[in-house]
């Protein structure tokens, strides 16, 4: 479905169903470089059990007209904005990587629009290797080869992909490969440049749970630790033999964890 945010169209699937404003919401934030199809598995679950779901592409990414936002405060009022335009009081937010930094300053910084939030391979901060900023720069394969590799587990590296007929690694690339010049490097800046989510913690009042994978290189588990002390009341799940992206590598454990709390 289409909605119109700050004049742009704004492109999201709703996991199989109608989307019906009436139900309570659940909105999927995608990480850098990516877009909605991010969260395919997770979407039809929720859809298909009294959810809402919008899983969107942010501007400039997959679908959605517009520009790529620079920083994930951009990108948490811009939230805000959506839930408001697909005609919702508040929403859940599921976001991964630079989309959990967003759902969790659109959290704390627009409470009365977030009912929730699911936080998928977040850190306190999320610095990002000069050379790959230096390949998003320039528009060069190496940035991509460098998330794939080292966003996706030792474990999937090897095969045992719970999905039928789904190459992990070369379906993160084609999606990688598709992103619009400068679309990447744009959001590693933002997430290279965010140093707020601790300062923002304390002031996020609503249920929460931390997802994470024992072998996430980009994200690593114990990074997430002083995060997820300083937001009251969180819950954390580690996923083992997980790496960064475990909404697909993981499907299933990812989804439990997500359950109990949006």
């Amino acid at each position: 479905m289409q909605i119109n945010v700050d004049g742009r169209a704004v492109f999201a699937t709703t996991g199989g169903a109608p989307f019906d404003p009436a139900k309570p919401a659940v909105v999927f934030l995608h990480g850098a470089g990516f877009d909605r199809t991010t969260w395919r598995l997770q979407t039809r679950f929720f859809a298909h059990h009294d959810r809402a779901v919008l899983a969107v592409d942010f501007p400039g990414h997959g679908w959605s007209d517009g520009l790529a936002l620079s920083s994930i405060a951009a990108l948490a009022d811009w939230t805000a904005k959506l839930i408001e335009a697909a005609g919702l009081k508040n929403a859940a937010l599921v976001g991964h990587s630079m989309g959990a930094l967003v759902a969790l300053d659109a959290a704390a910084r627009h409470p009365d629009k977030v009912r929730a939030i699911g936080l998928c391979g977040v850190a306190t901060e999320m610095p990002v290797h000069p050379e790959m900023i230096e390949s998003a720069k320039a528009g060069t394969l190496k940035v991509q080869e460098l998330m794939t590799f080292w966003g996706i587990g030792n474990a999937l590296h090897k095969g045992g992909m719970v999905s039928p007929g789904l190459w992990l690694r070369a379906e993160s690339l084609a999606v990688l490969s598709a992103a619009k010049p400068g679309v990447i490097h744009t959001d590693l800046e933002a997430c290279n440049a965010y140093k707020d989510a601790l300062a923002r913690a304390p002031d996020v009042k609503c249920p929460t749970v931390l997802v994470l994978g024992d072998g996430d290189l980009m994200t690593p588990a114990a990074k997430a630790k002083p995060l997820a002390a300083a937001i009251a009341g969180s819950k954390t799940v580690v996923i083992p033999n997980c790496g960064h992206f475990m909404m697909v590598e993981r499907p299933d454990e990812t989804l439990e964890a997500l359950k109990a709390c949006v």
